[in-house]
């Protein structure tokens, strides 16, 4: 644990403009394009040009003879197809973790979405746009709707069922995929933009040692605003941004999986989110495992910890998800 909190508090150090080589270390860097389609592999743009809310110094494709800045300023989709003949119909989003100031690619993206294939389902891995980066909520927030809007909009394309849309966050990831499922939007039937048109509900969550208690000034576990350089703001921020604060009646079916030793986010707060799905009657599991230190992936060979998964996959399939939808996988399954 001591180890994850020396990284962290390297990661805020790499925050300030003296060092960027350190920053760029931390850099997101899914490239759009489609090198890897043979492999089952694309990378997309959640938006064809300058994203909103894009730094006012980032590189666009609109300034000739600059370069997009892809690393840092350009939220992405990565997509992983079912394995052939495997397809069920059923998407899973997924929000890598890391404090809002790296992402956990491959702990808690690719093996991830290795995992739900394997199981039939379309994976996707988002890139959001990161607070080392000067991207502050809610812009983690604005990429995380258009990704669901994105999939759910193309749904036909990605041989989906629309309604089985779920999302998966780790730790910050935890925290943003809470976010999008008790502060999504409608959609705007009337958007020239088809994708608009889509709502951002989530069908269903998962939660990964979520951190819901980030925006706080408590530094007793990791604090958002504490390593964002927004203690200043933080009541401000909490007022908008604790997801214990949102849920209602409409937040998605939830399943969540914490460690009671967690050290870098506090399970209490997990509870307090698992009570408040309970009072406003949202079917919802909860599996809190005594040991295990934060950042425990799918288990990373835990005999214990490596049995979540099989209570994620039971839950996914009381909800039906594992059963083959035909109307949506048609004859590409």
């Amino acid at each position: 644990m001591k180890q994850l909190f020396a990284f962290l508090t390297a990661a805020v150090i790499a925050l300030s403009p003296a060092i960027p080589a350190a920053r760029a270390q931390l850099a997101n860097c899914a490239t759009p394009g489609t090198d890897n389609n043979f492999l089952g592999i694309q990378t997309i743009r959640l938006w064809p040009g300058t994203p909103p809310e894009a730094r006012p110094e980032a590189k666009t494709e609109a300034n000739p003879g600059t370069n997009v800045d892809a690393c840092n300023d350009i939220p992405a989709l990565t997509l992983f197809s079912p394995r052939q003949g495997a397809a069920n119909g059923s998407a899973v989003i997924i929000f890598p973790g890391g404090a809002y100031i790296h992402l956990a690619g491959d702990l808690e993206g690719r093996e991830v979405a290795d995992w739900f294939t394997a199981r039939g389902f379309r994976a996707f891995i988002l890139s959001y746009r990161l607070g080392s980066n000067g991207y502050l909520l809610p812009v983690p927030l604005i990429d995380a709707r258009r990704a669901i809007q994105t999939v759910r909009a193309r749904a036909t394309d990605y041989h989906i069922n629309p309604n089985r849309i779920v999302v998966i966050g780790f730790s910050a990831g935890g925290h943003l995929a809470t976010l999008a499922g008790t502060q999504f939007v409608p959609g705007s039937p009337a958007a020239e933009d088809p994708i608009d048109r889509a709502p951002s509900r989530p069908d269903y969550l998962v939660l990964g040692y979520p951190w819901l208690d980030a925006i706080t000034k408590d530094t007793t576990f990791l604090s958002y605003c504490k390593i964002l350089n927004q203690m200043d703001q933080c009541d401000a921020l909490r007022a908008k941004y604790d997801p214990v604060l949102f849920v209602t009646k409409d937040t998605p079916p939830t399943f969540i999986y914490q460690t009671f030793a967690d050290k870098t986010v506090s399970p209490a707060a997990t509870i307090d989110f698992y009570q408040a799905l309970l009072k406003a009657g949202v079917p919802s599991e909860l599996h809190v495992f005594v040991s295990g230190a934060h950042g425990s992936g799918l288990g990373k060979g835990d005999p214990a910890l490596d049995q979540w998964p099989n209570l994620l996959e039971n839950w996914l399939r009381a909800q039906g998800l594992l059963t083959v939808d035909k109307s949506a996988v048609g004859a590409n399954p």
